[in-house]
């Protein structure tokens, strides 16, 4: 009946939240993990108490799972929890009023704005994949696009009149994220022969393809912007994600409204967002403290 429960739960989570399988796989390995931990204790998962999975969260901790695991299995309990009570499978959700396992959030490493535009120079435009990798990387710093969602680009994703790509993120949740200038000339640089090159007279829907006409892999532009990144004498270690840091990063600082930063980078939850208020306050404290007169310590008088 127990493992029924998950089954149900799963089904609901594939064909109503329409969530990614990875996303779908993490949640029921935590929840078949506290099915487990419950029927050891010989307690059903519909009479579950607010104690029970304090009992389970501690189980948990025990076991030496990080905080930041421990939040994840405790959301997906919450999911299941609310199923069932919504479902009328269980009578209350035991999860309401418990506080999520506290975690220390990295800060994003990001690229500064002269450290992109010397990635954005380095590949050689006198190539057909030169001028394709140029516009890959205009458009990932000017949208913050997954690397995920930019291999999976489409032409008709892409409308270049009215300046705007449309983005399908996790869950296949649509979003629609304004191009800049920049952006804009290089895709039409690449599609306006370029990209017909390459594919030597092949079909192909996707906006950025190889030289065997398939749409790049996540890997192959990870390996390409690695290589310009080192051609642009960028010493930090570079990824695709970086690059949406530096793209939120960057709006963040130049006074970019909240909200509009999390619907362009598609996050479901505004507290992920703010992390990048915090690196402006960080930016700023050092700002502060460098060029304020009375931000340091007075130098002592030498005595005579």
């Amino acid at each position: 009946m127990q493992l029924a429960l998950l089954d149900h739960y799963i089904t609901y989570l594939r064909a109503e939240r329409n969530l990614a399988a990875k996303t779908v796989d993490a949640y029921a390995a935590d929840v078949r993990d506290y099915l487990g931990e419950l029927h050891k204790r010989a307690l059903l998962v519909e009479a579950a108490t607010r104690e029970d999975v304090l009992e389970h969260m501690a189980w948990l901790a025990k076991k030496g799972l990080a905080p930041r695991s421990r939040a994840r299995h405790l959301a997906a309990l919450r999911g299941f929890h609310r199923f069932l009570e919504d479902e009328k499978l269980a009578p209350a959700d035991p999860t309401g009023d418990l506080d999520t396992p506290k975690h220390a959030r990295k800060l994003p490493v990001f690229l500064t704005v002269d450290e992109v535009i010397a990635l954005l120079e380095a590949p050689d435009v006198k190539t057909l994949a030169g001028i394709r990798d140029r516009a890959m990387i205009e458009v990932l710093y000017a949208t913050g696009l997954r690397v995920s969602e930019l291999v999976s680009l489409s032409i008709n994703d892409v409308n270049l009149v009215d300046g705007y790509i449309i983005a399908f993120g996790k869950g296949r949740k649509e979003r629609i994220i304004p191009l800049g200038k920049k952006a804009i000339e290089a895709i039409k640089t690449w599609l306006d022969g370029p990209r017909l090159s390459v594919l030597k007279g092949r079909e192909s829907k996707a906006l950025f393809v190889s030289p065997r006409g398939k749409a790049l892999t996540r890997m192959g532009f990870w390996k390409l912007l690695r290589r310009h990144a080192r051609g642009a004498g960028i010493t930090k270690l570079i990824s695709p994600h970086k690059l949406r840091h530096s793209f939120a990063t960057h709006l963040v600082e130049r006074g970019a409204d909240l909200r509009a930063v999390q619907a362009m980078l598609g996050h479901a939850d505004l507290g992920t967002t703010q992390i990048y208020t915090h690196v402006d306050s960080r930016r700023l404290r050092a700002m502060y403290d460098d060029k304020h007169p009375r931000s340091k310590a007075p130098k002592r008088a030498k005595l005579k």
